[in-house]
């Protein structure tokens, strides 16, 4: 979250409420991103109480938007570039107020000819005299120079510099097969490694859905997100996945750029990205908040090791190369996972806590007095007989609901 931070705060900051109308308008390319961006203003935005957000993007009834512009203009706003030009056409949004205009993952929504030119045409429809930023973690010559015609005297801004690209925290693994050996490779790692959260990554909608069916049928806690689904349907899938009720997503470049779930610890790259800048954009799922993450990619095709190639040569990283036939590798991975994947895995883990738990309740009882730790003992028995009957039900229960029982 750190780029959205950075214009969430800055945008409410400066916003003048006084007027019913919009004075900050944030694009971006995909409704997922808009939909998790309204959701950052509003979390900062609880501090700012008069204040109104609202987001707009297409999948959506578009009388529903217009009510909304019409009986609570809200005074920021954030969309896709579709909807808010049809919008704009259809005289329900006025953006004669805008003071600032954002564009995230900025290189995206300009590089593709038909997204630039509503881009365009919504920019025209603002004032003159407004701040404008654009924002992104990969962007090319040609890009930069793009971004710089909407703006008078830009200053920009690097965190990174070009030329040493460094993916911090995260480390960096691949590994050589044929594409038959995907799917027995795939479930060995699940099966192997422990995470919180992981995202797959293919490269067209009819594998993610083959390969989410897959995992399911291997008792794997997957979902799918792509975007053949129904708007309703991909945002419930999204909130499935942030609020931990799966733990597997597999997904195609729709989720790719600017999604933050902060228990994203490994991403897989079932399909090889065609290009380097997706594959950082891919890997950066992983490792978010300043916690540790790992990517590992598949290596199929003379394309794939292309592509690998120009990822190597442009990232600073320790690459390491991973066995095709046992699937284990060397080096500090262990130490960033968190839970196993499996119902199995998941009862032996919970089992242990259980008796950790135990032995810290009779060192309690034996330094406080009675009857606190009786009291304590009733209560944390009732927890565990409680949590043993609801993993009983729902195998993939999560262990912190023991913790809520025991509080």
């Amino acid at each position: 979250m750190g780029k959205t931070a950075v214009f969430v705060l800055a945008c409410l900051q400066q916003v003048d409420s006084s007027e019913k109308a919009v004075r900050t308008l944030v694009i971006c390319h995909t409704r997922e991103l808009a939909y998790q961006i309204k959701h950052e203003f509003e979390r900062f935005a609880k501090y700012f109480p008069e204040i109104k957000t609202a987001v707009v993007y297409g999948g959506t009834p578009m009388q529903n938007d217009k009510d909304l512009l019409k009986d609570s203009c809200p005074h920021i706003l954030i969309g896709t570039p579709g909807r808010v030009l049809a919008l704009l056409r259809e005289k329900d949004l006025k953006l004669d107020k805008i003071q600032q205009f954002v564009l995230d993952e900025c290189d995206k929504c300009l590089d593709k000819v038909d997204m630039r030119k509503d881009v365009q045409q919504i920019f025209m429809e603002t004032p003159k005299k407004k701040q404008v930023m654009m924002f992104s973690a990969t962007m090319s010559a040609e890009t930069r120079a793009l971004c710089k015609k909407f703006m008078q005297d830009p200053h920009e801004i690097r965190v990174d510099e070009e030329s040493k690209l460094t993916l911090h925290g995260l480390l960096q693994y691949y590994v050589k097969l044929t594409e038959k050996e995907k799917n027995r490779k795939l479930n060995d790692l699940l099966d192997a490694l422990e995470f919180n959260q992981v995202v797959i990554f293919v490269k067209s909608v009819q594998r993610a859905i083959a390969l989410d069916k897959l995992l399911v049928e291997c008792n794997f806690p997957s979902i799918a997100i792509h975007s053949g689904l129904q708007q309703e349907d991909r945002i419930a899938r999204y909130k499935q996945f942030k609020e931990f009720q799966k733990r597997i997503m597999v997904s195609t470049d729709l989720f790719g750029r600017g999604i933050d779930i902060e228990r994203v610890n490994i991403v897989i790259n079932y399909d090889m990205p065609d290009e380097s800048d997706s594959y950082l954009h891919r890997v950066g799922r992983a490792g978010r908040f300043g916690t540790k993450g790992l990517a590992i990619t598949f290596v199929a095709t003379d394309e794939d090791q292309e592509v690998l190639k120009k990822v190597q040569e442009r990232f600073e990283a320790g690459w390491r190369g991973m066995s095709r036939a046992s699937g284990l590798w060397t080096g500090p991975v262990a130490s960033m996972m968190m839970m196993p994947s499996r119902p199995r895995s998941i009862f032996m883990f919970a089992l242990s806590k259980i008796f950790q738990l135990g032995t810290l309740l009779l060192i309690v009882c034996q330094v406080m007095p009675s009857p606190f730790p009786l009291a304590l003992t009733a209560k944390v028995a009732q927890a565990l007989k409680q949590f043993w009957e609801r993993a009983r039900a729902e195998p993939r229960i999560r262990l912190s609901g023991l913790l809520r029982h025991i509080r």
